[in-house]
This record gives structure tokens, sequence and C-alpha cells, in this order.
């Protein structure tokens, strides 16, 4: 089907739209807030609920000394103490000082930009689009993961929503990667903790791994995790699923004149990281700064960037680079520089200080094994 198949929302009500925003996931519903400010005229076609096409509830993190761009008032927790413990226990906790991990869920962004939406007279049209959209239009529906990278692992977890009957959490602490989990060959795993309470946190246990899990097996790994990890009775409130493409593939360009693809469609997933909200948001915003224009995607992360996630994505997927390297990174760095890095905030300097401190020669043998590999276009 292509776009001259697919039935245009843009008829009736609202024949004045400019622009048609296809989804509201986190870069579908990030662009949405900014249009209504920029009074851009707009509508958003949106998957309706149930649909496998619409984007899954999840929890979004973020870190540094200001909030995630306009929905800082959307944080839902936010933790002062980060820590990362390696597989004999040993934890490595840093205080965060003027800056803070912090999370928000889906579920009260999405309800933010609808109501705000409703408020601005933009029209939220349900329904599940199967082509290419009409011109102009901004589209951040997934689309098949490219296997054209040197390297592709995916970044899968399973988490609950856990109430305990006794106090059993640090609240002042986020505990990023607790690799206190058998780890896969090829891969790692670990456990990430986000307290809400001293008897309330999110509990996930999350692999970066060439293959994927059974249900039964996420269930068995992550109560395994809690065990080990000393979380005695509880009752699971919540459950949270996701798989994130990790890879080093350049994507697919734009399929169509007039509509941008943006999103984990388009790179703005973090390789080595899997995490995205923040470079949703720089993005976001020089989206918006170019209207009325037209639009030209952002790159999402710098290329230096990129050539370190494809080293370290080829090292954890040949076993040089594990619990260890992580855990190390956050031991023999200041925090700030390693979640700069994440966030993709720092200076060459910076990064440089970073690798120095990894293992040298499994980064060295992990960089040969990138150079001998052709990295074949889109």
């Amino acid at each position: 089907m292509t776009g001259d198949d697919v039935p245009d929302p843009r008829g009736g009500d609202h024949d004045g739209a400019r622009l048609t925003v296809v989804g509201l996931g986190a870069a579908g519903a990030s662009l949405a807030w900014r249009l209504v400010d920029a009074g851009i005229p707009f509508e958003v076609v949106e998957a309706p609920a149930g649909a496998r096409e619409r984007s899954p509830e999840r929890t979004w993190s973020t870190w540094g000394p200001h909030g995630p761009g306009p929905f800082g008032h959307l944080v839902a927790a936010s933790w002062p103490r980060v820590r990362v413990i390696a597989p004999d226990g040993a934890a490595v906790t840093a205080e965060l000082g003027s800056w803070r991990y912090r999370s928000l869920s889906s579920v009260d962004l999405d309800r933010a930009v609808r109501e705000r939406l409703d408020r601005a007279g933009v029209p939220v049209h349900e329904r599940v689009l199967t082509g290419v959209p009409p011109a102009p239009a901004v589209d951040t529906r997934p689309v098949p993961v490219p296997t054209t990278g040197r390297t592709l692992l995916w970044q899968h977890f399973l988490g609950h929503r856990v109430r305990t009957a006794v106090p059993t959490f640090d609240v002042r602490t986020a505990t990023l990667m607790d690799f206190r989990t058998p780890q896969p060959a090829g891969g790692v795993a670990f456990g990430y903790v986000l307290p809400t309470s001293a008897t309330e946190a999110l509990v996930e246990y999350t692999e970066f791994s060439a293959g994927l899990l059974t249900a039964g097996q996420y269930r068995d790994r992550l109560g395994e995790y809690a065990a080990r990890a000393g979380i005695g009775a509880h009752e699971v409130v919540a459950t949270e699923t996701g798989v994130i493409p990790m890879t080093d593939a350049v994507f697919a360009p734009s399929p169509s004149p007039g509509v941008l693809r943006w999103g984990a469609a388009a790179g703005s997933v973090r390789p080595s990281t899997g995490y995205s909200f923040s470079t949703l948001q720089r993005q976001a915003d020089a989206l918006v700064a170019q209207l009325p224009g037209p639009l030209t995607l952002p790159a999402p992360h710098r290329r230096r960037h990129l050539l370190m996630d494809s080293v370290v994505l080829r090292g954890v997927a040949d076993g040089r680079l594990g619990a260890g390297f992580f855990v190390d990174l956050f031991r023999r760095n200041p925090v700030h520089r390693v979640l700069g890095f994440l966030d993709g905030s720092t200076s060459p300097a910076q990064d440089l200080a970073l690798m120095a401190t990894a293992p040298r020669l499994d980064m060295l043998r992990a960089v040969a094994a990138v150079a001998r590999t052709p990295h074949p276009p889109p």
C-alpha cells in the first residue's frame, strides 16, 4: 500500500492541518507537545488501544541537572544516588550532587499529552495506518530492524512493580545494574531497581544478548534475581516488558518526500545502552525549530559516540566485555562522566578519559573486529 492508498486523516473537520504526526509513543508525544506551543496546525494518527501497533506501556529514564524537556512536571520519581553491583556483590555507589536520575511513566505522559491536544482542538484519529502516510508527516512507527549493522543485540526485559510487606528498598538510590545474575554467553544480564518508597519499586531483569527468552524464563530469572537481591515476599502490582534493538546499523532514509521517519525507526535509540528519551527531546526541539519549513532529521548521536558504541557492542557480543567492564566504568570514572557518555553529552576529552579506564587488550580486539567487518549501506 502506498501513501495514495492510505485514507487521508486530514479531511473533514480539520482541513487546515499542515502536518500529520503518526504515533504517540515517546517520539510522537514529545513532538506533539511542542507543536501545540509553536502554534503549528497538525493532527495525530495513533493505533487504537489494544492494537499491536500501539506503543507499549513502560518507564522512561533520564538524568542530569534538569528535567526532561517540557516534561519535568511528569517525573514520577527521582534519586540523588545511583549504584552498580558487581557479580560478587561489591557495590559502586555514587552521589549525583546537583544531578538526579529520574523516571516518568508512559501512561502519565500519554494522558497529559492527550489532555493537552484535546484542549488545543488537535484531532487524534485512532486507526492503524499500514502504508506511508500522506505528506507532510512525521512517522514515528517502528519498522523492522535493519540487518546492515556489524552487530545486533537485543535489550530485552521483564519488570514488575512490586509492593513488599516490610521496608526493603533504599528510596534514595537507583540501582542501574546489579550483576548478581547468571551471565549469558555473548551478552550481559542484570537487575534494575527503581524504588518509589521503602516498600515499593520497579524491579527488572534485563539482558543484552542475541536471543530472546520465553515468558516463563523471564519470570524465573526475575524471581531468581529478586531473591538474590533480598526482595522477600511481595505483591506484583504492574508489569512491563520490552525488546529494544541495540545495533550499529545505518537506518534507511525516510521512504517518501515530505514524510520524515523518526524515533527508533531512525536510529534515535542509543546503540550501546538502549536509552532514547533524552535524545528524542533534543531532536523534537530541533524539528520544531525548522517549522514551518521542510523537516530534516537532526542526527541523534555524535559520530564518535556511534563508533564507540560499535566497539562496545562487538566486545559484548564476543564475550570480551562483560559485567566487569560496566562495573569498572563506574568504579574508575566520575559518575557524571559515565552518565554523560550514556546520554551523548560528553566532550572528546571526556570520552578519551573514559576509554582509558577500559580493559585495553579487550578493547583493542573489539576495535580490530569492528575494523575487519564491512558496514554495508542501508
